[in-house]
């Protein structure tokens, strides 16, 4: 398990930044974590590594936002207010592990028992603008943390 220190917005973003080295298309990462723990601002973050260079939003109140790159799209949710069983409903599962897209699931939880695959990274309060990340992983090889832990470790 890899865990990192956040002390503001700004370097949530720029962890996020640093995040986006280690994905590639198929990618799906929950996130987790009480309302305004920096889910979307870490999801930021990680769209501006990519290149995107547009308003990034919050999918709290449409559910999925969907945001597309040159050679790949990033597919944000928001299953705050979704029972799990809404999971097919939505069709989520036609776009998780797809080669053209990465997936961040806010409140993934939900649905992390039906997920093959997964990076977790769940956000604990620590202080006014102090959060901690806790990152981890299911059905990826240790490589995939390995390499978050030498890109954290290198510019940190």
């Amino acid at each position: 398990m890899l865990k990192i220190k956040s002390i503001s917005a700004k370097q949530t973003i720029n962890f996020g930044k640093l995040f986006s080295k280690a994905l590639g298309g198929g990618d799906v990462i929950i996130l987790e974590g009480a309302l305004g723990g920096g889910k979307t601002t870490f999801t930021k973050g990680v769209l501006a590594g990519l290149g995107y260079k547009k308003r990034v939003l919050s999918p709290s109140f449409t559910l999925l936002r969907q945001y597309d790159l040159k050679n790949l799209s990033i597919h944000h949710l928001d299953l705050y207010r979704l029972e799990s069983t809404d999971m097919f409903d939505l069709a989520i599962d036609d776009f998780l592990y797809s080669k053209d897209i990465i997936t961040f699931v806010e409140w993934g939880n939900k649905i992390s028992s039906e997920l093959d695959k997964y990076i977790r990274i769940e956000f604990i309060f620590s202080g006014e603008n102090i959060r901690n990340m806790k990152f981890s992983i299911k059905g990826y090889p240790k490589s995939k943390l390995i390499t978050l832990e030498k890109i954290y470790k290198k510019y940190v």
